[in-house]
Parts: C-alpha cells; sequence; structure tokens
C-alpha cells in the first residue's frame, strides 16, 4: 500500500499516521468542522473536510469518509476504534472500491459484532459462558421475565450489537426490569443503529482480562498475553495494566488458549481482543466479547512484547507481515496506562469540553503518551473526552506504579476539569498497590477516590514543555 485513509479522529487517528509514517506509507486523513485545524490533520499528507461537528453527518457518514479516500487515491483504509471501526457496510464499500481493509473479514465482524452469536461461537469452541437470554427487539418483549428468571438476579442488559458498556445497566429487582429494557434499548439504537439487548449473568466481584490476539487469517493465531481492566468507571476502563497482577499462571494458560482457540475458529485476521469476567471468588473465568479491533489500551501490550500493533496490521493488509511463532512473543517487565479525561469526577464524571489552555506533561523515559491535542485546542461537546493516554513501563508493576505517579503528579492539564487527580487517587489506593480490584473497585471507594474536584485553573504565563504526541515505545 502507497496511502491509506485514516477513517477516524483524535488520538488514534494520530497513532495510525504515525505508525503509517514509519512504513513509508502517506496517509488520508478525515475532519468535522470542530476537528478543523486538529493535530490529526496537520500529520496527514491531506486532510478532507467531511461535514458537521456531530459524529452522524461526518464521521459516521460512510459515503464522504469513503469518497475523502478515493479522491486522494487511498489504496487501503484502517478505521481505528470506535465509528466505524466495526461498520461492515462500510468495510464492504471500501474493499468494492478497490481498498484493503486493515481489518479482520466481515464475516469476523458480523460474527463477533453480534454478541449472542459471538457466545455462541465461544461456547461451541468450548469457551466458558455466562447464562444469558435470547435477544429482545424493541418493542417484542414477550418471555422477557421467564428469561431473567433462568439468567438469574442480579443481571445485566446489554446491547447485542455493541460494546464498550454503552447502555449496559445492572438489574437486581425485577419490578424494574422491564423499563430498564426499554433504556438500554432506545440508547443501543442511538449508538449502534440496533435496538435488541439480551440478558447475562451479572458477577458481584469481576474482574475483567482481556487476551490481545493476533490472527494470520488462514486460520492461526497467536496471543500476545493478557491485559487487567478491572479499573472502571460507569462499565468503561479507566486504568489498563499488564500481567494482570495475582492471575494465577494455570487460569492464564487456559484463558489464552480459549482466546486463540476463538481467533483461529474465525480465521481472523489482525488484531482483536477477546474480553473474560474473572469471578474473584471462584477464580472461574466467562467469555464476555471479542472487539475485532485495535483497542484503545493496545499500548500496554506494545510496551510489554515490543510488538508494534498497527504496523503489523498495515504490513499484514499490504502482504508484508513476517509470520512470528508463539514461542518467539515474550513479554518483559509491567505496563500500566491511565486514561486523561476531561471529565469532572466529583459529578459522575460528567465531560467537562473547553479550551485546553496549557497542557504539558514531563519528559520521561519510562513514558509513553498518546493524543490527539495541544495546548490551545478545544475539547468539544461532541465526541469522547478523552484526552491523553500515558503507559508506562517498568521492570516490575511497583516500578510502572511509581513512574505514572510521578508522571500524573507532573501533569499540567488548564483550563478544563479532568481526572488526574483521580488517577492518582487510585494509584496510591492500598488496594490497586495490592492487585486487589474487581469491577466495582470504584464505585464502592468512590469517597476516598473522588476527593476534591479538580477545577479549571488559568494558565500560567509560560509552559516549560509541551507534550510529545504518539511516543512509540
Amino acid at each position: 500500500m502507497r496511502r491509506i485513509l485514516v477513517a477516524n479522529r483524535g488520538e488514534i487517528a494520530c497513532r495510525i499516521i504515525r505508525a503509517a509514517q514509519a512504513l513509508g506509507i502517506e496517509t488520508v486523513a478525515v475532519y468535522s468542522e470542530a476537528d478543523a485545524g486538529a493535530l490529526h490533520c496537520q500529520m496527514a499528507d491531506v486532510a478532507v473536510s467531511i461535514g458537521p461537528a456531530p459524529a452522524a453527518q461526518s464521521y459516521l457518514n460512510t459515503e464522504a469518509v469513503l469518497a475523502a479516500g478515493l479522491a486522494h487515491g487511498a489504496d487501503g483504509v484502517h478505521p481505528g476504534y470506535g465509528f466505524l471501526s466495526e461498520n461492515t457496510a462500510f468495510a464492504q464499500a471500501a474493499e468494492a472500491a478497490g481498498m484493503r481493509w486493515i481489518g479482520p473479514s466481515v464475516e469476523s465482524i458480523e460474527n463477533m459484532g453480534d454478541k449472542n452469536r459471538a457466545r455462541e461461537i465461544a461456547a461451541a469452541c468450548g469457551v466458558p459462558v455466562l447464562p444469558g437470554s435470547i435477544r429482545f427487539l424493541p418493542g417484542e418483549l414477550a418471555g422477557l421475565e421467564d428469561a431473567a428468571a433462568q439468567v438469574g438476579y442480579p443481571l445485566l442488559v446489554k446491547a447485542a450489537g455493541g460494546g464498550g458498556g454503552i447502555g449496559m445497566k445492572c438489574v437486581d429487582d425485577p419490578g424494574t426490569l422491564a423499563a430498564t429494557v426499554a433504556t438500554t434499548q432506545a440508547l443501543a439504537l442511538k449508538a449502534f443503529g440496533d435496538g435488541s439487548v439480551y440478558l447475562e449473568r451479572y458477577v458481584a466481584r469481576a474482574r475483567h482480562i482481556e487476551v490481545q490476539v493476533f490472527g494470520y487469517g488462514d486460520g492461526t493465531a497467536v496471543h500476545l498475553f493478557e491485559r487487567e481492566c478491572s479499573v472502571q468507571r460507569r462499565f468503561q476502563k479507566i486504568i489498563e495494566e499488564s500481567p494482570a497482577p495475582g492471575l494465577p499462571p494455570e487460569v492464564l494458560a487456559r484463558m489464552t488458549a480459549a482466546a486463540v482457540a476463538l481467533a483461529e475458529s474465525q480465521r481472523y485476521r489482525g488484531a482483536g481482543t477477546v474480553e473474560f469476567i474473572v469471578d474473584a471468588d471462584s477464580g472461574e473465568f466467562f467469555f464476555l466479547e471479542m472487539n475485532t479491533r485495535i483497542q484503545v489500551e493496545h499500548g500496554v501490550t506494545e510496551a510489554v512484547t515490543g510488538w508494534d500493533l498497527v504496523q503489523a496490521q498495515i504490513r499484514l493488509a499490504g502482504g508484508t507481515l513476517a509470520r512470528v511463532a508463539q514461542a518467539d512473543i515474550r513479554r518483559q517487565g509491567a505496563a500500566i496506562e491511565c486514561r486523561l479525561y476531561a471529565e469532572n469526577p466529583a459529578r459522575l464524571f460528567m465531560p467537562s469540553p473547553g479550551k485546553l489552555s496549557a497542557f504539558a506533561l514531563p519528559a520521561m523515559p519510562a513514558l509513553r503518551v498518546d493524543t490527539g491535542v495541544r495546548a490551545g485546542d478545544t475539547i468539544t461537546p461532541y465526541y469522547d473526552p478523552m484526552i491523553a493516554k500515558l503507559i508506562t513501563h517498568g521492570a516490575g508493576r511497583e516500578s510502572a506504579r511509581q513512574a505514572m505517579m510521578a508522571a500524573l503528579a507532573q501533569a499540567r492539564i488548564e483550563g478544563i476539569r479532568h481526572n488526574v487527580e483521580f488517577l492518582g487517587n487510585v494509584l496510591a489506593h492500598p488496594d490497586f498497590r495490592a492487585g486487589q480490584v474487581d469491577t466495582g473497585f470504584v464505585t464502592r471507594e468512590s469517597a476516598r477516590l473522588i476527593g476534591a474536584s479538580t477545577a479549571p485553573r488559568a494558565a500560567p504565563p509560560a509552559v516549560a514543555s509541551e507534550v510529545q504526541p504518539e511516543v512509540q515505545p
């Protein structure tokens, strides 16, 4: 491939552009009116306006995005994560137009995107799955109460056509089930264009652990170990790390084998993530979902394995990737990622859009920064409020944690409210230090973790060093 279309924005668009540049490949960026002059536009060889600020009229406008690539000779397209990354119609249209899809096959996306079908496929591969129900379409709720009774309370109501925790609700009172299902259906329809939902058993003390897989598209695949993702707010990850602390080696071996078996059953192509719920009490693990795209937290895996997953995706699509055997993939040290958000933890993590009057992070050998913004940029209300990802790597977990604490302590983010203090409180908490957290940790310890909200401050007269976006591991 000579030139690829980057069908995304922000930090992941910058990440893809840097990977392409390292391979000598040109890039075409797309941008909405709200992102005119954004960092990813300046980094690309060509930048094309695709519509107004709302994502539905720009980044989700498949015709406009595709036209931008075709007009400028793109022969490949990388969708990043979110937006069109798991949109099979877009993938098919791109390939029909002569652009290589830098991602898995349409069949894999469809199979894993339908959460009920994915559960059935996983079970057929011998992967443990949690008790769940059939899907329920909007307005078709016959048998809902019986299905809930069979799954058992407490349970989760989940969107069948998408993930990321969007719309997911926990129900422990049968009297609220129907209303919760209706709410989740409405949110799922808006977010994914699919309003169907299903019920799934809720594990009270759950760890969220995922396995990074990479498939060669021929029925063979490898894993690049696991990531611990249990520190979450509103069912969304905010801190990830590898290795997962305290995970017994025999459990990890079975989990990675299950993830590879699932990927191989799909003749999976490229980077993907198989997510599991681990019962913190029993140690049992269960299939949650498979994400058929690059993950936000892929940098954690890159830090401990030395892989560049985005370059590997591009090389595989271009037919130039050398196969790596499982025995040759090794992990060194430990890595932790923190997601920096423009949000107010003291107000239920509500987004805090505004102008970044100052944005600077320390220059540290152990620190990698992935971002798509600079000082002076505006965090708009139209998109996800994540402003950067910090990734630290050390010889062990404690050295990675200490490096992250130092990075957060020296961070200067002004003009908006943010979650830096909150992240530092999480890292300093005795349970996190001991590696004993589950997905309920943030809710359970909220009073201790949130503390005083970080108020916007005026920018200082000078900023010592601006953040370097997308520093490679």
